[in-house]
């Protein structure tokens, strides 16, 4: 593992077979960059990350992986967006995807395959989120893949709400010559749904099982109800596929969510976001998790190349 000055941060890299991982543990436990380098030396990107100047607003950076925490995606209270409401019946304000993505991380354990961060909440993210607790980002990396868990201990006396999730930017297309088009996804859910301007799940497209990424009706869409907790996606006929892990069980609970998402045609990425639940479950209650006080809520992804 190196150390290497990033702009006004501290960049880690880890080497781990032909795998190269980069990131942030200190700025919202950003995983950067994830590439491989291939039989023939040709050097091959999993994890998008762009050209960037500052870190000022790395909650605005579209790339690497996002902790998404506590709450995924927009949060609404009776309408109005940026709001959530807890079982005390006080209104609170809630950033986008939450606290994390933006937040400043002290390190607990690094070594020559990961590390394990634990977020500092500041003032902004105490008021948001006024619970006494210690949420932990742990990776784990290896020669094809790696494994993230989240891990929620509840320190107070009442039960902490929580709705997590990741925010991969996967680079698509990834090899030259090829097109959104030339892709295809497996996605194995009975239910899609869409979230409205209200904050609400409403009905979303009718999806096969077995979708071509540069489908418009991916875009936005809640995928539960998983037959499988596996999603795979890569270039027709061609081997390098990605398969992304949602928990621990291989069925996982029906309101657990996949989200697929890329900012349009011509963007070098592709989103497919493993969470706890819908966005806004906080409201809706669907995806809603609670950990009681003294327990350790836990949330754990995989990515692999196949």
């Amino acid at each position: 593992m190196e150390i290497i000055p990033y702009l006004d941060g501290t960049l880690r890299r880890w080497q781990v077979g032909g795998s190269t991982f980069l990131a942030l543990p200190e700025r919202g436990a950003r995983l950067m960059n994830w590439n491989v380098t291939l039989g023939d030396g040709s050097v091959r990107d999993v994890i998008y990350w762009p050209e960037v100047q500052s870190l000022d607003e790395i909650a605005h950076i579209r790339g690497g992986n996002p902790i998404l925490f506590p709450f995924t995606g927009r949060t609404f209270d009776q309408g109005d967006i940026y709001f959530w409401r807890a079982d005390d019946g006080v209104r609170r304000p809630m950033p986008m995807h939450g606290l994390a993505r933006q937040g400043r991380f002290e390190l607990a354990q690094i070594d020559a395959r990961g590390f394990s961060a634990v977020f500092v909440p500041d003032a902004a993210a105490r008021e948001a989120y006024p619970f006494d607790y210690e949420f932990t980002v742990s990776y784990r990396f290896e020669a094809l893949g790696l494994s993230c868990e989240f891990a929620l201990l509840n320190l107070g006396r009442v039960p902490l709400p929580w709705s997590a999730g990741h925010h991969f930017y996967f680079t698509l297309p990834w090899h030259e010559g090829t097109q959104r088009s030339d892709y295809l996804i497996h996605l194995p859910a009975q239910q899609h749904l869409r979230q409205d301007k209200k904050g609400q799940l409403v009905p979303g497209p009718d999806l096969a099982t077995d979708e071509n990424l540069a489908s418009p009706d991916l875009i936005d869409t809640l995928h539960l109800k998983l037959s499988s907790n596996e999603v795979v996606f890569g270039e027709k006929g061609r081997p390098g596929d990605i398969a992304v892990r949602l928990g621990a069980a291989d069925v996982p609970p029906p309101d657990a969510t996949f989200v697929t998402w890329t900012q349009d045609d011509a963007a070098p990425f592709y989103c497919v976001e493993p969470w706890m639940g819908p966005p806004n479950a906080a409201e809706h209650k669907v995806g809603l998790h609670f950990v009681k006080p003294g327990e350790t809520g836990k949330f754990t992804v995989s990515v692999r190349l196949k």
